[in-house]
């Protein structure tokens, strides 16, 4: 026997010598059984271990001079593209310049005529197709009285019948059909506008706008400034042939503020750990409005909440993510990594026609509306100071995990010990009494 370290009086598991160790059918059993458990709740320790979890926090939104994309799909079936405005502002009224934007108006054919497309056109500044490129080079069209807009193609000068228009709007001058300007009847506007009254629209795209309060909305004619106020030049719209009537029905098929969440993510957010099943659904989508009114205004208060979402080892790249304002527009607010930075919003509606009146035919009476304003479909949204952060984390450390797979061997063989004992003990004491009743 080999001698006794200073340990030994330590040992606290003693060990029996194999002569004296019995081996039975029932503890056979009993260790099979554990190591099926065993190893049935050690996988289920590793896949928790393994899943990630995402936990919601709400924080006060400390940035600054940040942007925001919008993204829009809407088609009206009764107004021609030719008429139809898309202008953005801020929270001080003036428009944004310079916002960057890659939005596309496409021709629908009447509603008779099933609403298909007919071509679709990017709104650009100075598209091929308005170049007048078979003038003269010495050639500088004269521009109705009004000063020569300062984006003319050719300085001092409107060679087109689009930069005719736009230096009367930026005069403050209706400019109706065009009729005795020399670069509109060249190039037809009046023929082509005639020929659009039964036509619909779609206009579709994005916007990257300063992440302060502002509204954007889309109305007829062309718009300008008149002092403090914003107009637009609603001639060509009021004044229709006979048989044409204009109203702004519309269908919003996507309306959204930021990038979309895609679908692996929302479905973790709408799962059984997370069930937030509506979490970022856009309201407005599939929104249909009706009316036969050609004077008719629809606004929408939306209430914008800006929502993080932040997956494991976000850490490594989110230092300069917010200055990344010169992506490409639709892919800022998503990250390599997978982060992502949009929005949520909420909404309410209001629609009046433009004559005034009640809603007595809705069963409003006491409710009365004021006189005037501009027809279309304007979107006012309001910034929340709060924000809502999703952020991914392990739903366990890798010492919770080993501490609960020593757990759970432990705890499972001391139980089998002692239910192995039991079996024994029993299995012992009846063969006693079978031996005494003999």
């Amino acid at each position: 026997m080999p001698p006794k370290s200073r340990f030994t009086r330590l040992d606290a598991f003693t060990k029996t010598v194999e002569d004296a160790r019995i081996r039975t059918t029932s503890g056979g059993i009993v260790t099979i059984v554990s190591l099926v458990v065993v190893f049935f709740l050690a996988w289920g320790e590793w896949a928790d271990y393994r899943r990630v979890e995402v936990h919601p926090e709400l924080v006060v939104d400390k940035g600054r001079g940040e942007r925001m994309e919008i993204h829009l799909n809407i088609t009206f079936p009764r107004v021609p593209c030719e008429l139809l405005t898309l202008d953005v502002m801020d929270v001080s009224g003036e428009q944004q310049h310079g916002v960057q934007h890659g939005v596309t108006k496409t021709r629908l054919r009447p509603l008779a005529e099933g609403g298909g497309d007919i071509d679709s056109k990017a709104l650009a500044l100075h598209a091929d197709d308005e170049k007048a490129t078979h003038l003269d080079p010495t050639y500088c069209g004269a521009c109705g009285g009004a000063n020569p807009p300062s984006n003319a193609q050719k300085q001092g000068c409107c060679n087109t019948c689009d930069e005719v228009r736009e230096a009367y709007a930026q005069a403050g001058w209706a400019f109706g059909r065009g009729d005795g300007i020399e670069q509109c009847e060249r190039e037809h506007f009046a023929e082509k506008l005639d020929e659009q009254r039964h036509e619909g629209c779609r206009i579709e795209g994005g916007l990257r706008v300063n992440k302060v309060v502002g509204n954007f909305h889309i109305a007829p004619g062309r718009s300008f400034s008149n002092g403090n106020m914003h107009v637009h030049d609603l001639k060509n719209y009021w004044e229709v042939p006979a048989g044409v009537k204009h109203s702004f029905t519309h269908t919003i098929h996507h309306l959204r503020f930021g990038p979309q969440l895609p679908d692996n993510l929302h479905k973790k957010l709408g799962s059984r750990s997370f069930p937030l099943t509506s979490h970022h659904l856009n309201p407005l989508d599939g929104t249909l409005q009706e009316t036969d009114d050609t004077n008719y205004n629809y606004m929408y208060f939306v209430k914008i909440v800006p929502t993080s979402y932040l997956p494991l080892g976000w850490e490594r790249t989110w230092a300069g993510f917010r200055d990344q304002h010169h992506a490409e527009l639709g892919s800022f607010g998503a990250s390599a990594d997978g982060s992502i930075e949009t929005h949520q919003y909420s909404v309410t509606s209001h629609k009046r026609s433009l004559t005034g009146g009640d809603d007595a035919a809705e069963g409003h009476q006491e409710r009365l509306h004021a006189r005037g304003g501009i027809p279309g479909v304007f979107f006012s949204y309001d910034i929340s100071p709060m924000k809502v952060i999703n952020r991914e984390e392990k739903a366990k450390s890798f010492l919770g995990f080993l501490a609960g797979l020593c757990s759970i061997v432990g705890g499972t063989l001391t139980v089998a010990a002692a239910v192995d004992r039991a079996l024994f003990e029993g299995g012992v004491r009846l063969k006693k009494l079978r031996a005494k009743d003999l």
